[in-house]
């Protein structure tokens, strides 16, 4: 798992509308908000969250990006019903999520169903300046402690 300070590993991942995403290509900070699954309840409740949160972001120039083992189709029909702006990256198979917080293996009791770990960095200039990953996937990211993070850094 990553900690503060930590270099942020390069990724290059497609969204929710098959546009490759490559994070060092992003300029300024970039929250990644890894999710467990589309269309599942705390995972809702946190993009729909991030999303009504999106004038702060912008405000502090900060690039947003879900993450999640769905397909790209799973999530552009997850960000299409919720009305979500920002991109959702599929990482399928969890490489990304594996680099940064973790994954769930037999997630929900299902066998060989690997899931990102619910976890947010903030990586600014190739540096993780933000970490916060939590064992339990029913619990939701701390979203003011994320903000006074980017308004810190």
């Amino acid at each position: 798992m990553l900690t503060v300070g930590s270099s942020a590993p390069d990724f290059e991942l497609v969204d929710h509308n098959l546009q490759k995403v490559k994070l060092s290509s992003l300029k300024g900070k970039v929250v990644l908000a890894f999710y467990p699954g589309a269309f599942t309840g705390v995972c809702t409740k946190e993009m729909c969250t991030f999303r009504d949160m999106m004038a702060k972001f912008n405000e502090l120039n900060a690039t947003v990006l879900g993450i999640s083992v769905d397909t790209p189709f799973a999530n552009k029909a997850f960000a299409e019903h919720n009305g979500i702006e920002f991109p959702l990256l599929s990482d399928f198979g969890g490489e990304v999520a594996k680099q940064y917080g973790g994954v769930h293996t037999d997630f929900a009791g299902v066998p060989k169903y690997t899931a990102a770990k619910r976890a947010v960095f903030i990586v600014e200039d190739g540096k993780v300046t933000y970490a916060w990953v939590s064992e339990d996937p029913g619990k939701e990211p701390p979203y003011e402690e994320i903000v006074k993070a980017l308004e810190q850094g």
